[in-house]
């Protein structure tokens, strides 16, 4: 079976990166040095669970094309400064700023990360396909050490489509020289990685730390990342 794959593309968040972990601490941060106590908001957590809700309407506005980069990027916090009454784009766009500075660099991997990568790359060629941000994703592979272990990272920024379009696969096989024949896609999302991989004719694995979805479409399913040595 591992004879037929040759390029292994990988999404990065919250497959390889963790990255909720991450967040958590960067917010901790964030809060303490803005001092965002002394302005009603009442602990970073809560800040967070509020930011969430808002971040998450405006990725699915972005990953189809309604709202640009640079707009998400200090909305998020200021829609979310809106619900304590604070009325405040300097303070927005500080948060959104440092935010996108400090999280990259809050390194968090899942279990046995390291180990399946120094695994895999001598017997394939490793990718990276992200919807993430350029410049963080960047820093991410950087810092935590991966960029050593993959050849290619191609963002939807590059691309000019996100996942689960089909463009930006076609994208990544054309950019690596791949083939849909001989690619395996590895990712959480199951309708922006798997569905996405899927259809063009891609196999895919979908990853599901949490074993929260039951037995579905893709090709092979793991709950660890240290599973894939078992067919690869």
């Amino acid at each position: 079976m591992s004879k037929k794959y040759q390029h292994l593309f990988f999404d990065l968040d919250r497959t390889l990166w963790d990255f909720e972990k991450s967040a958590h601490q960067a917010f901790k941060e964030i809060f303490e040095i803005y001092k965002l106590d002394k302005l009603g908001i009442e602990n970073w957590e809560e800040f967070h669970k509020r930011y969430e809700v808002h971040n998450l309407q405006l990725w699915d506005l972005y990953r189809v094309g309604k709202i640009e980069k640079s707009i998400l990027m200090w909305k998020r916090f200021s829609d979310t400064l809106e619900e304590y009454g604070i009325d405040n784009p300097e303070l927005a766009q500080q948060l959104g700023n440092d935010y996108l500075s400090i999280s990259p660099r809050k390194v968090n991997l899942y279990p046995h990360t390291i180990e399946t990568l120094k695994y895999l790359y001598p017997k394939y060629e490793l990718h990276i396909i992200t919807n993430g941000f350029q410049e963080v994703q960047n820093i991410k592979l950087e810092i935590s050490g991966m960029d050593q272990y993959f050849k290619t990272l191609i963002t939807s920024e590059k691309a000019g489509v996100k996942k689960p379009d089909p463009v930006i696969f076609e994208y990544a096989l054309k950019k690596t020289g791949a083939t849909v024949g001989n690619s395996l896609m590895i990712g959480d999302d199951y309708e922006v990685d798997i569905i996405g991989a899927g259809s063009i004719g891609m196999d895919q694995v979908f990853f599901d730390p949490e074993q929260q979805f039951p037995r579905n479409g893709s090709t092979f399913k793991i709950s660890s990342l240290a599973e894939l040595k078992e067919f690869l």
